[in-house]
């Protein structure tokens, strides 16, 4: 079972291990190399989309909602799977989810907005609006923890918070479990996600407002906005529409682990549909939340990317050549994405009410099958017998980054992996030599030289990434 537990990440952030890999769908023939297409949502295109989407659901599990609008205008919003599937209650446009780190951009609109009311400034020590506060933290400011530059240790990150993460804690309580921890880093020199900072910008919002963040929030965001079905949620609030999230136990679906939701607080507490996004998308073109010179302040990366609450990325072939606002979430039983191409006025939101859905791949093919771009339709792996004496030359471990390693273990028959961090997933394979999970939409194929596997390919979202064998 892959158990994500609180991952208020970014969808930029590579998977931890494997899974299917689609069949290629090549561009329309209209669509040129030369000069870029606009997206095109037609009624052509809205049909490849809706094929595509069903084949994520039957192959891959996926279970949410989906969003796609040019001019602010929904050409396309559909529900697939099960809100709930114990009463089998379908998802819908107006279904709520739990949206994870997307949380951190309305937290960012807030701190913005206090500026403006001159409550707070965006170069404050963090210990102006913070106390106690050690002295670690002295050289912290409020724009370092608005881009995961503080060095402050996540909380998330802590090698007993799965046993935290259900326990009730004050606001108090989950800053004491970081504290004294020592920085990682010079404020501002590097660059790590941190759900901590973004903690701590909550407890920062209520100390100058005097008010708790969630009706900051309501106040000055979503009742401004008409975003009704968007809030703070907690598990013992009853909420029409809200879904159930769901994990995997082996290949069975599994309710999700239990998540005290005061702890993502403002790094990823939110809740909100498909619909409200996009008057939150739209409400960002205009000057009404924020003003012109703020916003643009607030769009701004500073490093690796990321700006405040969203991460900004370099136009690319990865982007298909567009300038892209964007940022995912994850928490226990919950995916989501927003892209936003601000040239193109076009919207993509995908949230899922399983974990282990990859909405940052979907929602790149949505837009890939939008420009008429190449994109991957999942197709259904099948497993074969090979004899599993075969599985001891591919034993040991293999590097894909520094701090990234995944070890390649036979047990009994059966070929597992395991990635930092994370817990054991089996592969099955479909050749002698590449191998699926059937958790993951991922892939790995062993590469051998002079007869030695030298090395792994990690197959996923639509990347390919080698990772050496170590001695």
């Amino acid at each position: 079972m892959l158990t994500l537990l609180l991952l208020l990440t970014l969808a930029t952030t590579p998977e931890p291990i494997t899974g299917q890999q689609g069949a290629a769908n090549p561009p329309p023939a209209a669509a040129t190399a030369a000069t870029p297409a606009a997206p095109s949502l037609d009624p052509a295109m809205i049909e490849r989309v809706d094929a595509y989407l069903q084949a994520q659901q039957k192959v891959n599990g996926f279970s949410g909602t989906v969003l796609l609008a040019l001019n602010g205008d929904a050409k396309f919003k559909k529900g697939y799977g099960w809100a709930n599937a114990e009463w089998e209650i379908p998802n819908a446009a107006n279904t709520k989810f739990r949206v994870g780190s997307i949380t951190k951009q309305f937290t960012s609109m807030v701190v913005m907005q206090l500026q403006e009311q001159g409550k707070l400034k965006v170069q404050d020590a963090i210990c102006v609006h913070l106390s106690p506060c050690p002295d670690t933290w002295k050289a912290v400011t409020v724009h370092h923890l608005l881009t995961h530059t503080s060095g402050i240790p996540s909380y998330t990150g802590l090698p007993d918070f799965q046993k935290i993460s259900i326990l009730p804690k004050t606001t108090d309580e989950m800053i004491a479990l970081f504290r004294d921890l020592p920085l990682e880093f010079e404020p501002g020199s590097g660059f790590k996600y941190n759900n901590s900072g973004y903690f701590l910008l909550g407890v920062i919002i209520e100390k100058v407002t005097g008010r708790k963040y969630e009706d900051v929030l309501r106040d000055q965001i979503f009742t401004p906005v008409g975003m009704s079905d968007s809030g703070y949620d907690r598990s013992n609030v009853v909420l029409p529409r809200r879904a159930a999230g769901y994990g995997r136990n082996g290949e069975a679906i599994a309710n999700a682990r239990y998540l005290d939701m005061g702890q993502p607080y403002s790094a990823g507490s939110l809740y909100s549909t498909v619909e409200d996004l996009l008057k939150w998308d739209q409400a960002l073109y205009a000057d009404r939340l924020l003003p012109a010179a703020a916003k643009a302040v607030m769009f701004t990366p500073f490093k690796d990317n990321y700006a405040y609450g969203w991460v900004m990325p370099t136009p690319s072939p990865a982007t298909f050549g567009r300038r892209q606002t964007t940022h995912g979430g994850g928490i226990n039983g919950f995916s989501s994405m927003l892209i936003r191409l601000p040239d193109d006025k076009m919207t993509i939101v995908v949230l899922a009410n399983n974990e282990f859905t990859n909405t940052g791949r979907i929602a790149r093919d949505l837009l890939a099958i939008s420009l008429g771009e190449p994109y991957q339709t999942p197709v259904q792996r099948v497993a074969i017998t090979v004899d599993p004496a075969i599985f001891d030359s591919y034993a040991g471990r293999y590097q894909l980054r520094p701090d990234f390693i995944m070890t390649v273990t036979r047990e009994g028959d059966r070929l597992i992996t395991q990635a930092t961090g994370q817990q054991k997933i089996e592969v099955f394979p479909e050749s002698e030599t590449k191998f699926f999970a059937k958790v993951m939409d991922a892939q790995i194929t062993f590469v051998k030289e002079g007869g030695k596997v030298t090395h792994l390919i990690l197959h996923q979202n639509g990347r390919e990434q080698r990772a050496a064998r170590m001695p």
